[in-house]
């Protein structure tokens, strides 16, 4: 039990940790969005006014593909933060730790599907950062780093003080929110083995008195010694 419940204090601090990521995911890219109008920056394209001093923007993406990271990011922070809340209450306040073991299948299944979301996702900020830095490094001169252009002045009404900041902030709370689900998965199964080793032991030990793994359709005078039985009456 102390080993369940020390698995379960990991699990639930890698939720609230998970839940952190999500937030901070879904504000940076949100917060980009709308420096820039609106407009989605993942594999933008920009331009410069050389006489102006000005950068523009000279093509951007769907609003929806921003919409769809922030998406991702904010039902995986929902989903962490009630399974936290769900956890603190059954650890600290109702004291009955039992794992059911098709709750087990269903958080490695949604383990499953949050993986999957956060690899795309991840890959789309990656992807998307760098497709807007080549941008910027080929338009502005005398810059060589994608950085340097949070210094430039960027055409009314963009503020782009912060937007490559932002998105690395971005792309780095998905990676780690993806870590740790990968752990947050081993552990479920760690522990599914764990509860069906114990099952199989309390079974040996506990169950009815020469009872195969607990079986109760086997009695005591069926597993006596064949050969050391006792002689019956005549």
């Amino acid at each position: 039990m102390m080993a369940i419940t020390g698995l379960l204090l990991l699990e639930l601090a890698l939720y609230a940790s998970c839940f952190v990521c999500g937030i901070v995911a879904a504000a940076s890219t949100t917060i980009v969005q709308g420096n820039f109008g609106g407009l989605c920056m993942l594999y933008g394209l920009v331009n410069y006014n050389a006489t102006a001093g000005l950068i523009g923007v000279q093509s951007s993406s769907s609003p929806s593909m921003c919409y769809f990271v922030s998406a991702i990011s904010v039902m995986v922070a929902v989903v962490c933060f009630s399974l936290s809340l769900y956890w603190v209450y059954t650890l600290f306040v109702d004291g009955d730790v039992r794992r059911e073991r098709v709750w087990m299948n269903l958080i490695v299944a949604v383990c499953g599907v949050f993986l999957f979301f956060l690899l795309i996702t991840g890959c789309m900020l990656k992807i998307g950062r760098d497709t807007l830095c080549n941008s910027v490094l080929q338009a502005v001169p005398n810059i060589t780093r994608c950085e340097e252009a949070q210094t430039r002045t960027w055409a009314s009404p963009l503020k782009g003080e912060r937007f490559y900041s932002s998105l690395h902030k971005a792309e780095t709370a998905v990676w780690v929110n993806f870590f740790f689900w990968l752990i947050i998965g081993v552990l479920v199964v760690v522990q599914r083995r764990q509860g069906s080793g114990a099952k199989l032991i309390t079974g040996v030990i506990g169950g009815p008195a020469g009872g195969l793994f607990g079986d109760p359709g086997v009695t005591a005078a069926e597993t006596e010694p064949f050969f050391n039985r006792p002689a019956r009456p005549q």
